[in-house]
C-alpha cells in the first residue's frame, strides 16, 4: 500500500509499504478514507524528531522509525479481529489514537493523556497517512450517519479544543476570550459557542482567520497589531475581563497578555503548545486569584466522542477550516510545503490516500 513514512529529519517519503497485516484481538482494519496533515507533523519534518522514537521502539507500541505518520483520520473497517463486537465490516469509524498503558497512576484516574507512556498512532505508532491502517478498537467512535470522512477526520483537533474548554469549566453564560485564530482556536471559539457561552472573542493578527471567526459566531475580533488586546477586551466586559481565556497560539510572547486579559478570579487555559521558554511575573495571577491551566490532548469517552457528535449533528462547522484537498502523492509539494511557506492561508489540508 501507498503510505506517508517519516524516516529521518526533512526525509518523508511517499512509498509503498506492506498492508498492516490482519488485525489482532480487539483490532480492526479501516480503509483510511481521510486524514488531516497537522503542525505536529510539519515539525516532526523540519525539526524531528520530537515524538518519533529512533533508536529504541515505543514501550507500548513497539515500533521506532521508519513509521507512518499520521493522527488525525477517519474511514471504513474492512477487518475484525477476535473479540470485536462494537464494530462490524462496512462501519465507519475514528479514531482517538491515544494509546495508554491502562496501569499508571494516571490511567486508573481515567486521566489518560497524562499516562506514563502516553503514545499515539501517527508518531509512536504507524498512523493515518496511509491506504490502509490497523488500530485498536478501545480508542474508536463509530461516526453518525452523514459525518463524512473529511469531516471526521477534523474530530482529533476538535477533540482538543472540547477538552480545553472542559478544562476551564466554562459556565453558561459566561464570557470568553480566545487568543490564536488557527484550527485548534478555530474550534474553541465554536466550542464555547456550542457548550453555552454568552460572548466570545477572538484575537488575531492575521485578516482572513479575523473574518472567519466573525462568520464563525465571535462576538467581535481584535488584531493584536493595531489593538491592545487586553483595554479591548476590558472595554467589551465593562472593565471586568473575560471569564475565561483560552491560549490557542502557542506563542510564548501570547501568554502574558492572556494572562492579563482574564478578569479577577478568572481561568487561563493553555492549550497552544509553547516551543521556546519565556519569562513571567506571576504577581497578577496572586494577586487577582487567577488560575492558569494546562490542557494537552484528549480522552476518548469524553472529548473525541463529544467532537464527533457535534461535527455529526453540526453544532460544530469543520468545512469553513478545510484549506484543500489533495491525494497523497502530493503531502509534501502541496501539503507540509504550503503549511510550512503559506501559513497565513491554511488551516487544515485533507489528504485522499485512495485518490
Amino acid at each position: 500500500m501507498k503510505a506517508a513514512v517519516w524516516h529521518a529529519r526533512n526525509d518523508i517519503r511517499v512509498e509503498e509499504v506492506p498492508e498492516p497485516g490482519a488485525p489482532g484481538p480487539g483490532e480492526v482494519v479501516i480503509r483510511v478514507g481521510a486524514a488531516g496533515i497537522c503542525g505536529t507533523d510539519l515539525e516532526e519534518y523540519r525539526a524531528g524528531p520530537l515524538f518519533i522514537p529512533v533508536g529504541e521502539p515505543n514501550p507500548l507500541t513497539g515500533r521506532m522509525a521508519p513509521l507512518i505518520l499520521g493522527h488525525e483520520f477517519a474511514g471504513e473497517v474492512i477487518e475484525v479481529g477476535r473479540g470485536v463486537t462494537a464494530f462490524k465490516v462496512g462501519d465507519r469509524l475514528a479514531p482517538d489514537v491515544l494509546i495508554t498503558c491502562g496501569e499508571c497512576y494516571w490511567c486508573q484516574r481515567h486521566q489518560l493523556s497524562l499516562c506514563d507512556k502516553l503514545a499515539a498512532l501517527g508518531l509512536m505508532g504507524d498512523g493515518g497517512l496511509a491506504e490502509y491502517c490497523r488500530l485498536p478498537v478501545q480508542m474508536a467512535v463509530k461516526l453518525p450517519n452523514g459525518l463524512s470522512d473529511d469531516h471526521a477526520a477534523m474530530a482529533e483537533p476538535l477533540s482538543v479544543a472540547v477538552r480545553a474548554v472542559r478544562r476551564g469549566r466554562m459556565l453558561a453564560g459566561e464570557t470568553v476570550a480566545v487568543f490564536g485564530g488557527g484550527t485548534i482556536g478555530l474550534f474553541c471559539l465554536q466550542v464555547a459557542r456550542a457548550a453555552g457561552a454568552g460572548e466570545v472573542f477572538v484575537v488575531e493578527p492575521l485578516p482572513n482567520r479575523r473574518e472567519l471567526a466573525m462568520q464563525l459566531g465571535a462576538s467581535d475580533v481584535i488584531n493584536p497589531l493595531t489593538t491592545d488586546p487586553v483595554a479591548a477586551l476590558h472595554h467589551w466586559t465593562r472593565g471586568i475581563g473575560p471569564d475565561l481565556v483560552l491560549e490557542a497560539s502557542g506563542a510564548t510572547s501570547v501568554t502574558p497578555v492572556a494572562v492579563a486579559a482574564a478578569r479577577k478570579g478568572g481561568r487561563i487555559v493553555l492549550v497552544g503548545l509553547p516551543v521556546a521558554a519565556t519569562s513571567f511575573n506571576f504577581f497578577q495571577v496572586v494577586a487577582g486569584e487567577k488560575e492558569i491551566i494546562g490542557s494537552l490532548s484528549h480522552i476518548y469517552d469524553e472529548d473525541y466522542a463529544t467532537a464527533i457528535r457535534w461535527l455529526g449533528d453540526g453544532r460544530v462547522l469543520a468545512e469553513p477550516l478545510i484549506s484543500a484537498r489533495i491525494p497523497l502523492d502530493a503531502l509534501l509539494v502541496d501539503g507540509l510545503a504550503r503549511l510550512e511557506h503559506r501559513p497565513s492561508e491554511t488551516l487544515k489540508v485533507i489528504i485522499h490516500p485512495h485518490a
